[in-house]
């Protein structure tokens, strides 16, 4: 018996939502560089179908330090965490301090746990001549703790002021867009596959 062998058009698959992507600016320092990086991260992600993206910016966070539940803090938290908590992936950006990243930034992670839960985070940094490196090897290890999910791709400027003009625009951007389209496409992949196993079986950790 002969099978006949169509060839039947593959129903189309639904359209795959962007992924909401936080960007965390994590300094807060007085005359800080990070807004100039910034807005920079903003133009990669905003360019991307498959991202979407919103801010979450240190300096405008006033956290406590002593982890009490004031009025004060739980206003501070109603702006904050909803942005943390509805993220299907992260991008942090920090500056290097004496080897490592900003209090202020470590106070905003700290303030949360399960916002990070089996999520992606990809770490972009900015320095002098390490470039941050040593804050995003410092930061792996926090989110690791918080059992988030860091990209191997980081996005680091050495000698930051020096690579940008005044208007903010790279002298040279042949190296940081491409260091960014490749961290940004790990973190859409994971960011897909751990929304994907979240909705199938929730993270017990």
């Amino acid at each position: 018996m002969n099978t006949a062998v169509t060839n039947a058009p593959v129903p189309a698959q639904p359209a795959t939502e962007p992924l909401r992507v936080t960007l965390v600016v994590g300094s807060n320092r007085h005359g800080r560089f990070g807004p100039v990086v910034a807005d920079w991260l903003l133009d990669h992600l905003r360019d991307r179908d498959d991202l979407v993206a919103e801010v979450v910016d240190v300096a405008d966070v006033d956290l406590p330090t002593s982890f009490e539940p004031t009025p004060e803090a739980t206003a501070a938290l109603s702006g904050v965490t909803p942005k943390l908590a509805r993220a299907d992936a992260f991008v942090v950006l920090t500056p290097e301090y004496n080897h490592s990243f900003p209090a202020g930034l470590k106070n905003l992670v700290d303030w949360h746990f399960g916002e990070w839960r089996a999520k992606p985070v990809a770490l972009v940094s900015y320095g002098g001549l390490a470039g941050g490196l040593r804050a995003v090897e410092h930061l792996r290890q926090v989110f690791a703790e918080l059992h988030a999910v860091t990209v191997r791709d980081t996005v680091s400027f050495h000698n930051a002021g020096a690579s940008f003009d005044d208007a903010g625009t790279l002298h040279d951007p042949s190296g940081p867009d491409a260091a960014a389209k490749a961290m940004l496409d790990q973190l859409a992949w994971w960011g897909l596959a751990l929304r994907e196993a979240r909705a199938k079986r929730p993270y017990a950790g």
